[in-house]
C-alpha cells in the first residue's frame, strides 16, 4: 500500500492502462501524420475491405492471447508484454522459465515478481536486439536471406516453446499425450492451419484439461 492509500495491483492497473493507451496512440500517430503531411487519404472502401481479410484473425488472437498470457505472466508482467508488443510470445516463455527456475508458481506474488522481472528483462534484450538489427539490416540482408538460415529463423518460436515443453511435459507426459496426438494429426490433415497457431493454444489447453480429468478419474493420476 502506497502513501495514496492504492495497491500495487491497483497501481499496476492505472499505469498500465496509461502505457496501453499511449502505445495506440503511437501506433495510430505515423500513419495519421504521414496522410495529413502528404494529404493523401486512403478510401474508407479500400480500409474497410483490407481490414475485413486480417482484422477479424488478429482480433481473435488478440483476444486469445490475452486469456492465455495474461494468468501465465501475472498483471505487471502483461502490461509489460502487451505494451512493448515485440515478440510477445517470446517472453512467455521467459517467463515461465524464470518461475521454473526460481521454483515459484503462475497467479502466486512470487510468480508476479519472477514473471515481471523475467517480461522486463526479455523486453529489454528484444528492444535491443531489434534496434541493433534494423542498423545492421542493409549489410546483414546477404546473410539473413541465405538458404542456409532460413530454417533456422522459420522454427524459433517452435525450438523456444520447445525446450519449455520438455520441463513440463517430463511432469505430466500423460496428459500431454491427447494434444500433442490431436494437434499432429490436425496439422498433418490440414498444414494450412499452421499459420493459426494462436488460435488452436486454448483448444490444446482445453483438450489438456478435459484428458487430466478422465486420467484423474480413471486413477491414472
Amino acid at each position: 500500500m502506497n502513501n495514496n492509500g492504492k495497491s500495487y495491483e491497483n497501481m499496476t492497473h492505472f499505469y498500465g492502462r496509461i502505457w496501453i493507451l499511449l502505445a495506440l496512440g503511437m501506433i495510430f500517430s505515423f500513419p495519421t501524420v504521414a496522410c495529413i503531411y502528404y494529404d493523401a487519404w486512403p478510401e474508407l472502401s479500400a480500409v474497410a475491405k483490407g481490414l475485413l481479410g486480417v482484422a477479424p484473425i488478429f482480433w481473435t488472437v488478440g483476444f486469445i492471447e490475452v486469456l492465455t498470457f495474461v494468468p501465465m505472466l501475472g498483471t505487471a508482467g502483461s502490461y509489460l508484454a502487451f505494451v512493448t508488443g515485440n515478440l510477445t510470445n517470446l517472453k512467455v516463455p521467459a517467463a515461465l522459465t524464470a518461475m521454473e527456475n526460481a521454483r515459484v508458481k503462475p497467479g502466486t506474488e512470487e510468480g508476479e515478481v519472477v514473471s515481471t522481472i523475467a517480461v522486463a528483462t526479455s523486453s529489454i534484450v528484444t528492444t535491443a536486439v531489434i534496434a541493433i538489427g534494423v542498423a545492421l539490416l542493409v549489410p546483414l540482408t546477404p546473410i539473413l536471406n541465405s538458404p542456409v538460415l532460413k530454417p533456422a529463423f522459420d522454427n524459433i518460436l517452435p525450438s523456444l516453446f520447445g525446450g519449455l515443453a520438455v520441463v513440463y511435459v517430463s511432469k505430466n507426459w500423460k496428459i500431454s499425450i491427447a494434444p500433442l496426438v490431436f494437434m499432429v494429426v490436425l496439422f498433418l490433415l490440414v498444414p494450412s492451419l499452421s499459420g493459426s497457431v494462436g488460435v488452436l493454444v486454448p483448444v490444446g489447453a482445453l483438450i489438456a484439461i478435459g484428458a487430466a480429468r478422465i486420467l484423474y478419474k480413471k486413477g491414472l493420476l
